[in-house]
């Protein structure tokens, strides 16, 4: 993947951030996109750089329409065309469904399926003409088998999953693959706000016996990426443990 432009959205921590770390030590030339964090976007960008890498911090809303087109025609303008997108921003505004506000709701789908469809459409528009091109979205094991108290977030993740087969059938016939990462249970910043006694209740439905870590997620994200997985599309990889066979 040497010199392939690559985009991560929310790139800057977790799971984002080990991505981009992973798609440089690739050999790829990464964007690292963030909304608010930019002291966190320059830090990963200079851990890059200080490996011999190559990458740029891009801040943008990626659920803003436009804020997506002034990032891409940044992108463009620093390193070329995006030709591996990761989807990889997200959040969660948890609670039962009768006590969840409206506005948590479209914060939840705004940020974690609105931001894939603007940016996938943004990018394959490139890719098309280039005939070749990588989308990875990461989703989740609640968008497959829902989560109580989590209706906005496992709704949006289930939406990527249908947005990754819908699109897969649609460009792939242009050298196009495009897949989904769902990850389990992960150490971050996000697994870590659940508290001690809902980690400690998880563990005894994960085979494995543990949480995973947020390089091993981006472990999958960069097999799917490489031309190792030129023949897999349409595809939804589930990195969880053991927690959902």
């Amino acid at each position: 993947m040497a010199g392939r432009v690559a985009l991560v959205t929310g790139g800057s921590r977790g799971i984002g951030r080990a991505i981009a770390e992973r798609l440089a030590a690739d050999g790829c030339r990464v964007a690292v996109n963030y909304h608010t964090r930019r002291d966190a976007a320059d830090e990963v960008v200079a851990g890059i750089r200080s490996r011999g890498g190559e990458a740029i911090a891009v801040g943008g809303d990626v659920g803003d329409v436009e804020a997506v087109a002034a990032m891409f025609a940044a992108i463009e303008t620093a390193l070329g065309p995006v030709e591996i997108l990761v989807n990889n921003a997200g959040i969660t505004a948890d609670d039962l469904l009768l006590r969840m506000k409206p506005e948590a709701w479209e914060a939840v789908i705004r940020t974690n399926l609105d931001s894939a469809y603007l940016c996938t459409r943004a990018a394959v528009r490139g890719m098309l003409k280039a005939k070749w091109g990588r989308v990875i979205s990461i989703t989740s094991v609640a968008g497959i088998s829902g989560n109580p108290g989590q209706a906005n977030y496992a709704a949006a993740k289930a939406g990527l999953i249908g947005l990754t087969k819908s699109v897969a059938k649609e460009v792939g016939s242009r050298g196009i693959t495009v897949n989904a990462v769902a990850p389990g249970f992960v150490a971050t910043d996000m697994t870590e706000a659940l508290g001690d006694s809902v980690r400690e209740a998880a563990l005894p439905a994960i085979a494995l016996g543990r949480f995973g870590t947020p390089p091993e997620i981006a472990a999958a994200v960069g097999y799917l990426a490489s031309d190792d997985a030129a023949y897999v599309t349409g595809h939804v990889l589930v990195v969880d443990g053991g927690l959902s066979f």
